[in-house]
């Protein structure tokens, strides 16, 4: 292991960060960065990610390069797969990075970590999945499976500044609308007919189906939402989302609008920003509308909110009540993340009811907010 005392921070010149999942991921990682910048600031920041994301990356300023990576092997042939990896870890190669942080922590990542070859090289001991016998370890500064004494994934995304002897400076993470993003969400809102703070941004999707509560659930809510405070609904999610967002569309009463496949991650980011609050699955686009400020319900059933849960704004988090009693014994596969159905047991009167808290709760902040403004007149 390598003493990081010894490690003079003036010769760091270009760190990579290894970070292919996905947008909630990336979204916490955004944080490493911005304390590495501090760090390190005159060091160029690389961010290998999923290919879908690198303008993501890139428009937000998530990382000054990124390198689109798909470990998948759908489609591809292994001949295909070996001739994209040799390629990869060539440029990569040829790029010289002084410092590589793996936050990835998968067995393709571990090897591309090693294949890469920088001198630094920060990784977790132990790794989040234990080590086959003869799997190594590329790393040479170990970071902690959470640092800081977080519980929060967002700790695990921070915990390599601990191991490189890094202040911890920033704590939430924290987006911005491009110009671009806020043109955009301009022009769906006025054919959409709604004004800014004005709606709820509502996702009912989610890349595991064990996150996503009942369509026709999110339709009541809607409804509810809007007969209790007036306020209308936009649908939001991805192409692979249409299905679910055609149901709510069919079954809910209240006026709705839906851009569902229809936008960017950059419209997105500026949409999430102009909404009053943010109803959804724990899934990225909630993790998107909180890095935004965006108060945010989020339902859970998968994963816990305490690890799991939106940083830096007004939420309400809801959980199925426990002990479990299954209502899906045949669909449930203990075990599998995509395979557990406990979302599912929420009931619509308590979402109902932390959707409602919350927006008194937003509306009671802005309240303090314009008295405070009058007083200092």
């Amino acid at each position: 292991m390598l003493n990081i005392s010894m490690v003079d921070r003036q010769t760091v010149k270009s760190i990579l960060v290894i970070q292919t999942k996905y947008i909630g991921d990336i979204i916490l990682t955004s944080v490493l960065v911005r304390n590495l910048r501090l760090a390190y600031p005159n060091a160029a920041i690389a961010m290998l990610c999923a290919p879908g994301l690198r303008d993501f990356v890139i428009s937000q300023n998530i990382a000054d390069l990124a390198i689109g990576f798909d470990g998948r092997s759908a489609g591809r042939s292994l001949l295909q797969r070996v001739k994209e990896y040799s390629s990869l870890v060539a440029d990569l190669r040829r790029r010289k990075f002084d410092l590589t942080i793996d936050v990835t922590d998968s067995k393709t990542s571990r090897i591309l970590h090693r294949s890469i070859g920088a001198p630094l090289r920060v990784g977790y001991n132990p790794p989040e999945k234990p080590l086959k016998f003869w799997e190594g370890q590329p790393a040479n500064i170990f970071a902690k499976p959470f640092g800081h004494g977080g519980a929060h994934y967002l700790y695990r995304y921070l915990s390599p500044l601990e191991a490189l002897g890094i202040e911890l400076r920033e704590v939430t993470p924290r987006l911005e609308p491009t110009p671009v993003g806020r043109s955009a969400s301009t022009q769906v809102l006025a054919q959409s007919k709604l004004a800014v703070k004005a709606f709820v941004a509502v996702h009912a999707g989610a890349r595991f189906e064990g996150r996503c509560w009942q369509p026709e659930r999110f339709a009541a809510i809607i409804d509810e939402v809007y007969a209790a405070t007036g306020l209308r609904s936009l649908l939001v999610g991805g192409p692979n989302e249409g299905s679910t967002a055609q149901t709510i569309l069919d079954m809910a009463a209240s006026p709705l609008a839906s851009v569902v496949g229809k936008i960017s991650l950059e419209t997105l980011t500026a949409l999430l920003a102009d909404a009053f609050i943010f109803l959804g699955n724990e899934s990225g686009p909630m993790h998107l509308a909180a890095s935004v400020g965006t108060p945010v319900v989020g339902l859970y059933g998968l994963t816990p909110p305490d690890i799991w849960g939106p940083l830096g704004v007004l939420h309400r988090t809801v959980e199925p009540p426990l002990p479990c009693q299954c209502i899906a014994p045949n669909l449930c596969k203990p075990g599998n993340p995509g395979g557990v159905y406990c979302v599912h047991r929420l009931p619509v009167a308590k979402v109902a009811q932390a959707t409602r808290d919350l927006i008194d709760a937003v509306r009671q902040q802005a309240n303090e907010t314009a008295n405070q403004t009058d007083s200092l007149r």
